[in-house]
């Protein structure tokens, strides 16, 4: 499903890489939302750090998210 809460990280950059399924990255760039639709296993999004980001998905998913936690910040979509 749909990601429940907006995600930023203080922390440097995130890779978020497609593995099976297909999802959408949302990425909002000064209040204007940017989305990449990954379809293909393997295709990936780099989340710039500082940058607020959800993602969306309407069948089964897996992705890989390679994350520098600390200082993680989340919101209510």
């Amino acid at each position: 499903t749909d990601w429940s809460t907006w995600e930023l990280h203080t922390a440097g950059d995130e890779i978020v890489c497609l593995l099976a399924g297909e999802a959408t990255l949302v990425l909002d760039r000064d209040g204007v939302e940017e989305a990449t639709h990954l379809t293909d296993p393997g295709a990936f999004v780099i989340v710039p750090r500082g940058t607020w980001h959800t993602a969306r998905t309407t069948v089964p998913t897996k992705m890989l998210f390679v994350t520098p936690g600390e200082g993680t910040q989340n919101k209510p979509v």
